[in-house]
């Protein structure tokens, strides 16, 4: 009897299309989303022309609308909207492709007053928009767009892409585009470049801000929106047509050497076959003074440095470069990398220098996290105990990955791991993080049966006592121990 009253499609299916239609009427009597619903998969089951005739109104009266949804209704905001997409691109563009693409540009035309009047602080609206943006390059393909006509819809949507609505647009769109249209792309965003400025007056420029320099108006952040708009567009578009030296042009020799561009272009050139030129962009990298102790690796650049090494046969140097990234950074990516190219029984014994290097790391917190992740349970544990007096509890982010990975083996370094979270929640009266600390004190509890011997460190009980004394004011945190 219960698999029979289960609700799935299969059981419902028993009560008949009579019987469920009544049922479906009677829901949707409260609820306008469920109507919206029903009415697209009416107008679907008479044709995608319906379908498509439904969505087409349903969009222009959200474009109509003016209220603003908050935090509590941005889920039946998101719903409404992904159904409508989810109707072009499922069942509109199955049937008229041309259609559909309208449509899906139509769709994307609401961004901007939907953005205006919604509170999509978790992006969930976003992700809608972005969804169907993708979607435009499969269904422009189906529906074999004019190249010119569709570069021409691009190029509309870029210049309008106040909220990032169409990030990517010019990659979705390149097969359909093909070089022609990319080319007559190319050709419109030059011509935006070029178009001469129109300066209000002195008297007429509206200021919107300030900055350090001075005032800033409305007519300078529209020059710079439109130079951002021609030079990410231009980048785009030298990627989609492979043209790697269109790419290169659109930095300055000055911009070309900081590490992130020098990265980028060296990348490009390599998988054009270019390596010596590649590697001339690499030497060329002017990377910024860097301060204090640790010298964090620029990744990008570094990867990109390791990749050309490689293509010009310097294996040692590669090699070189990728311990070095470990050493700085304590890279696992980078050792694994290191130890996978070394000689069978070499790759132990570098290994074994690898994980020595890290106990000697001054940065204990950076240790451990890559003991604990590489792992080398037994070498995080004995770090702990060597310096359970510099553990900082303030990095319960990085404690809690510890002590979770250490207390099936290493109790007695689980338990100083939890301590030290709860030494500085009480030391500083961090009351928001009371509940963990009565937690973890529970943890230490349970943790201390398996401790033979505390060594040097106070017993589980000794501990629990002297923190009711030094620590007994504090009674929200003993309400949650107690």
């Amino acid at each position: 009897m219960a698999a029979r009253t289960s609700l799935t499609a299969k059981n419902l299916e028993l009560l008949g299309a009579e019987r469920l239609a009544a049922l479906l009427i009677e829901i949707s009597a409260g609820s306008t989303a469920a109507k919206r619903r029903l009415r697209l998969e009416l107008a679907g089951a008479q044709s995608p022309a319906e379908l498509a005739k439904e969505v087409r109104k349903r969009l222009a009266a959200i474009a109509r609308s003016r209220s603003f949804v908050d935090w509590q209704g941005i889920r039946s905001l998101a719903d409404d909207l992904d159904t409508q997409r989810h109707a072009i691109v499922e069942t509109v563009a199955k049937g008229d492709p041309a259609e559909a693409l309208d449509l899906l540009w139509r769709f994307m035309a609401l961004a901007a007053s939907v953005f205006d009047r919604c509170d999509d602080s978790n992006g969930i609206v976003s992700s809608i928009f972005h969804d169907a943006c993708r979607a435009i390059g499969d269904v422009a393909l189906v529906a074999r767009s004019m190249p010119a006509t569709l570069a021409d819809r691009t190029f509309d949507a870029l210049v309008a892409n106040d909220y990032g609505q169409f990030d990517g647009l010019i990659s979705i769109v390149a097969p359909a585009l093909g070089q022609a249209g990319l080319e007559h792309l190319k050709q419109r965003m030059i011509e935006l470049s070029n178009r001469p400025l129109t300066r209000p007056a002195e008297k007429d420029r509206v200021k919107i801000g300030w900055s350090s320099s001075g005032s800033i108006c409305a007519d300078e952040m529209a020059e710079r929106s439109r130079s951002s708009t021609v030079h990410h567009a231009l980048r785009d578009i030298a990627d989609a047509m492979g043209d790697v030296d269109a790419f290169i042009e659109q930095f300055d020799e000055q911009t070309r050497k900081t590490p992130k561009i020098a990265a980028e272009i060296a990348r490009r050139l390599l998988a054009a076959g270019r390596t010596v030129e590649a590697w001339q962009i690499i030497e060329t990298t002017e990377h910024p003074q860097r301060s204090g102790h640790w010298d964090w690796p620029d990744f990008e650049w570094e990867d990109a440095r390791i990749d050309v090494l490689d293509a010009l046969g310097r294996t040692d140097d590669a090699q070189a470069a990728r311990w070095a990234c470990f050493e700085r950074s304590l890279s696992a990516s980078h050792l694994r990398a290191y130890l996978k190219r070394l000689p069978d029984f070499d790759d132990v014994e570098a290994e074994k220098k690898a994980l020595d290097y890290a106990q000697r790391v001054r940065n204990l917190l950076h240790a451990l996290s890559f003991l604990v992740a590489w792992p080398a349970l037994e070498r995080a544990a004995s770090l702990v105990l060597q310096r359970a007096d510099e553990l900082d509890g303030d990095h319960y982010e990085i404690l809690t990955r510890v002590a979770e990975a250490l207390a099936g083996k290493y109790p007695l370094a689980a338990t100083l791991a939890l301590r030290a979270m709860i030494d500085f929640s009480l030391r500083t009266g961090r009351s928001t993080r009371y509940r963990h600390a009565a937690r973890h004190l529970l943890d230490c509890s349970g943790l201390s049966s398996a401790i033979a011997d505390f060594g040097r460190f106070e017993p589980h009980v000794a501990y629990a006592a002297r923190l009711r004394r030094e620590h007994g004011k504090k009674s929200s945190f003993w309400s949650f121990v107690d």
